[in-house]
């Protein structure tokens, strides 16, 4: 053992031993339970302090608390004891939520006003589950360009594992910021916020370029086709096919045949229609406006069914290459 190749805590274990049963348990009281796990594990693995060393940990001691002289203190935790001393519950609650949100917004917003690329570069080499918690409490836009800076076998696992989370508790959260050493901070709430899921990974795949998100859906479908398939369904819909520039929606009509068109304008808005009938023959529109009126009453789910049919249909063109879903239609194709 030499003092050059003594680490913080090894000394801290070194001056623990030399101080005494006493006066090591009172130090405890003043630590996390973390902290006394780490200390206590590298005690039981000494065996001999030698006199030199022994010497040199209590002059580093002395010279420490020199140079940090003042009042140490948790002021994030004494902040919170003090609202919660600060009279009627009710009053105390409101200060609380209005002292975690503030926290929260400020810690957040460190995130959010660095460089996407910056803060992948940070990410990249933690767990993909601490980054897809990160991102899914960031805006959509300023997570789909980190996303898109990660390395490229990173990104379809960070969007899965955004897809399924529903809450977290504040305990998660404070282990990453444990993990991320305080580079990047994240304050919990007191009861577990919704972050994550389906609705924000189709959010973030809309806002990717250079069609990432088809890249991602691919690797994705790999391990998980049924989560694919939702997010597939969430990110195109019936209602979406009015973008379409006439020539794909007539591709998209000509595979339909006109009691399943029926059905599913249903509930279609009255510029889906238009836009419908103004891609077919005039008698296949007037036959179909009449049979609209003369529909009775019909489950919605039936309707829902149809829609994600005729759907599906524009997605396998899409994938055939004959027609490209999504704003402008068809007119990207060259």
């Amino acid at each position: 053992m030499s003092f050059e190749s003594l680490t913080g805590l090894s000394k801290a274990a070194v001056l623990l031993i030399c101080l005494g049963e006493e006066a090591a348990a009172k130090i405890f009281q003043e630590l996390s339970n973390d902290e006394i796990r780490q200390v206590t594990r590298m005690m039981a693995t000494i065996d001999h302090i030698p006199n030199e060393i022994k010497e040199r940990v209590f002059a580093s001691f002395g010279d420490a608390q020199h140079e940090f002289a003042g009042l140490f203190v948790k002021g994030h935790e004494f902040a919170k004891k003090t609202i919660a001393a600060t009279g009627t519950d009710q009053r105390a609650k409101d200060l609380m939520d209005q002292f975690v949100s503030g926290m929260e917004s400020k810690s957040l917003e460190t995130i959010a006003l660095m460089q996407p690329r910056m803060v992948a570069g940070l990410l990249e080499k933690e767990h993909p589950q601490t980054v897809a918690l990160i991102l899914s409490t960031q805006h959509v836009e300023h997570a789909s360009e980190i996303i898109a800076n990660l390395p490229e076998d990173m990104r379809a696992d960070v969007v899965y594992r955004i897809a399924k989370i529903e809450k977290v508790s504040p305990d998660i959260i404070n282990r990453i910021e444990d993990a991320l050493h305080r580079e990047i901070g994240l304050v919990g709430g007191t009861e577990q916020r919704e972050i994550g899921g389906i609705n924000k990974v189709v959010d973030l795949l809309n806002s990717m370029k250079n069609n990432l998100d088809a890249d991602i859906l691919e690797t994705i479908e790999e391990s998980d086709a049924e989560m694919a398939e939702e997010i597939r369904k969430r990110m195109f819909t019936f209602e979406n096919l009015v973008a379409l520039d006439g020539r794909s929606l007539q591709m998209i009509l000509r595979e339909v045949n006109n009691d399943s068109l029926t059905l599913a304008l249903k509930t279609a808005s009255d510029e889906m229609k238009e836009k419908i009938f103004a891609n077919m023959s005039n008698r296949a529109a007037d036959m179909i406006r009449d049979d609209l009126e003369a529909m009775g009453p019909v489950r919605l789910s039936e309707v829902d069914l149809m829609q994600q049919s005729i759907v599906k249909i524009a997605m396998k063109l899409e994938e055939e290459g004959k027609l490209v879903l999504g704003s402008g239609g068809g007119d990207e194709l060259v």
